[in-house]
């Protein structure tokens, strides 16, 4: 059954070794660093068992009797892929598309697991007994594959004191020692899925490399070294100040394996560097992942629509020919990737086992544009706010003396709104695209679905290899072959 928000919170006290500022975090969901964001991850699961409009369309029985979200469910239909993008929009828009590793994100990942468990012979019953764990409870999983940016020009074998390989086998697991980055929101997770995600592919020589296995968050001897947090950098202000960065940071963390054991029940591919290269493409797993990714983008677009509309409005610019063209491009973008998603949905590939997976066409398209839209969108968000960005009172504080607001509701104000409602305004649009909240964002649109050449570049390997590049040079041939010296040939 999917936990409640308050069995989630009690779940995070599981002894997991978090640090931040050179400090030890003792209960996370009471941390200032992290209470918040945990809290509204408390709210998300709360919305599974309540009762309202969106109930339906976000819950699902698993085929045990489970109360579930509907994004685990394996689809075997193009309706199911629809439902399970539906579910994911209901929680993107609880957090206006800023929160990237929400659960349901990482439930394509156990998708992948429990359609083609077979692909993990030998640990094929792990596979299908992690899906059904994860959907039937909703477990909070997250992913790490990167090796740290120590020297990427060598193979993982070349660096054997840095990255996660075995250092010792039992009989009845293995022990690992390295790192892994980067663990967005892996603080807040139950459990991550380690594997190898490296430009370079792993050789024979990288046996020792070559694993997938899922390991507790709270498991003895995994460190957790989180980056900066922006919500205790926001913790002793108003939300009027920082309402995006004081909630929605979700956090990233290095993890750190000090002789981490690993038992055989938790293991997907062990020692098998042929599988632990094919594991991502072959069991559709970006397909899968990305579908959240397209739908969470697709809302924060939304958002930021409503963002650079609102703040033309109240600038008096909204009818100005040079910001109608930068709000008409915001909103022809979010058009965009709906129509992706749809798309993603509505032409599926086929998947083993009788299932089906949203349509590569589609995801490696929006996973190749989105990287390249987000800065042009935060910049078209700058070019019309302009120093409106700037001329902000410093905080809530500001407002709320007797002497300085006679001349903050003269000078502040805007069009049709008072001076409150359009500092209000500007100082969220300020959090989504100038903090470090901000910046943050933008990074993580840039980079979190792979190196920004690579997935541009995967377009074209899929094209050489489902037929598309053929067809478009074909298409080409058609026209070349309409005409010669000597006039029309057909």
């Amino acid at each position: 059954m999917a936990l409640t928000g308050a069995e989630y919170l009690e779940s995070l006290r599981d002894g997991r070794a978090v640090y931040i500022r050179g400090e030890r975090v003792e209960s996370l969901p009471d941390h200032p660093a992290f209470s918040r964001a945990a809290g509204f991850m408390a709210g998300l699961y709360d919305s599974l068992h309540t009762q309202g409009p969106h109930t339906k369309a976000l819950t699902w029985e698993t085929e045990r009797g489970s109360l579930s979200h509907r994004s685990f469910r394996i689809a075997r239909t193009r309706r199911h892929l629809q439902e399970r993008a539906d579910a994911m929009r209901v929680w993107a828009r609880m957090h206006f598309g800023f929160m990237g590793r929400t659960p349901d994100y990482k439930s394509g990942l156990a998708i992948s697991l429990g359609a083609w468990p077979e692909f993990f012979d030998p640990y094929q019953s792990n596979a299908r007994r992690w899906y059904e764990r994860l959907a039937d409870d909703v477990l909070f999983l997250n992913h790490v594959g990167v090796n740290p940016m120590v020297d990427r020009s060598k193979q993982p074998h070349e660096l054997p004191d840095v990255n996660v390989r075995v250092v010792k086998e039992r009989d009845d697991g293995f022990i690992v020692r390295g790192a892994k980055l980067v663990g967005t929101a892996a603080v807040f997770t139950h459990c991550n899925l380690v594997f190898s995600f490296s430009p370079v592919p792993l050789s024979d020589k990288d046996s020792d490399h070559a694993l997938v296995f899922i390991v507790p968050t709270g498991a003895p001897g995994l460190k957790l070294i989180s980056r900066p947090s922006y919500e205790l950098a926001a913790k002793d202000r108003s939300p009027f100040d920082y309402p995006l960065s004081s909630r929605f940071d979700e956090n990233d963390a290095t993890l750190i394996f000090d002789d981490v054991f690993i038992p055989w029940e938790n293991t997907l591919v062990y020692r098998d560097a042929e599988k632990a290269n094919r594991f991502f493409p072959m069991a559709q797993v970006t397909q899968n992942l990305m579908l959240h990714g397209g739908v969470r983008f697709a809302t924060k677009l939304r958002f930021l629509a409503g963002l650079l509309v609102r703040i033309a409005q109240q600038n008096g610019t909204i009818g100005l020919r040079g910001v109608r063209v930068r709000v008409g491009e915001v909103i022809a973008w979010h058009q965009a990737f709906e129509a992706l998603v749809r798309d993603a949905c509505s032409n599926p590939d086929p998947g083993p086992n009788g299932t089906v997976a949203p349509s590569h066409r589609a995801i490696f398209a929006l996973r190749a544009l989105a990287p390249m839209v987000y800065p042009k969108i935060r910049q078209l968000i700058e070019e019309v706010g302009g120093g409106g960005f700037i001329q902000l009172p410093s905080g809530a504080e500001d407002l709320l003396s007797a002497e300085l607001r006679p001349f903050i509701d003269r000078y502040y104000r805007g069009t049709g709104v008072d001076a409150e409602g359009r500092i209000k305004l500007w100082k969220l649009a300020w959090d989504a695209i100038g903090t470090e909240f901000g910046a943050r964002q933008e990074l993580f649109e840039r980079h979190y679905a792979g190196n920004v050449d690579n997935v541009r570049m995967d377009n074209l390997f899929l094209a050489e290899n489902n037929g598309d590049l053929d067809e478009y040079a074909g298409f080409v041939q058609e026209c070349l072959d309409g005409y010669d010296l000597h006039g029309w040939t057909q």
